[in-house]
């Protein structure tokens, strides 16, 4: 299916020059006599790679051939991450490369959606908020329990993030996939 420049709208998936990529920002400038140009940046689905890219007036993209399914993260061995269709129980490996910071926010069992273009698993896509457990962080220093006052806290999957004074070895929260932000603390 062609598109319009005009569709490229945040969130769409386009194929340019054989390659998949996902509009991360949009920006349409009017220019004289109806033509317009759009500024994009957008991101690679196949090696993650960000590009700021201009299109003109006419020009048309194809969409791109993306299809998801939701599968769960079985493990890894360190450099191949297995997940599982568990309707089909078909199993697919995707490269340590290609899950990249993604590994964070992943424990075994999760759910998360695997993205294929011609036939090849190209991107894991997180939900956006997972739920994870303090193993280690300090103690707040008494009377120093306000939120505005942070600290160092590592996760169940080894990742470090930044928490509230509050927050104790072994709290549930919830963090943002995208930032990497603690959002808040979960009820058990």
């Amino acid at each position: 299916m062609a598109l319009s420049i005009t569709n490229l709208k945040k969130g769409v998936l386009f194929q340019w020059e054989g390659t998949p990529y996902r509009v991360v920002e949009y920006n349409q400038k009017v220019m004289g006599r109806g033509g317009s140009i759009v500024n994009v940046r957008i991101k690679s689905l196949l090696d993650g790679k960000v590009l700021d890219k201009t299109f003109k007036g006419n020009e048309q993209l194809d969409s791109a051939d993306v299809s998801s399914q939701t599968v769960q993260y079985l493990y890894n061995d360190g450099s191949i991450y297995y997940f599982m269709n568990g309707d089909s129980f078909e199993q697919f490996e995707v490269s340590a490369d290609l899950v990249g910071d993604s590994s964070g926010y992943m424990k075994e069992g999760d759910t998360v959606s695997l993205q294929f273009f011609d036939g090849r698993a190209i991107n894991v896509e997180l939900p956006k908020n997972v739920p994870l457990k303090v193993t280690y962080t300090e103690d707040a220093v008494k009377g120093d329990t306000s939120s505005s006052i942070t600290k160092e806290a590592t996760l169940e999957t080894g990742i470090n993030i930044r928490v509230p004074a509050f927050i104790k070895q072994g709290d549930l929260i919830s963090v943002d996939t995208a930032t990497g932000a603690y959002r808040e603390r979960v009820k058990g």
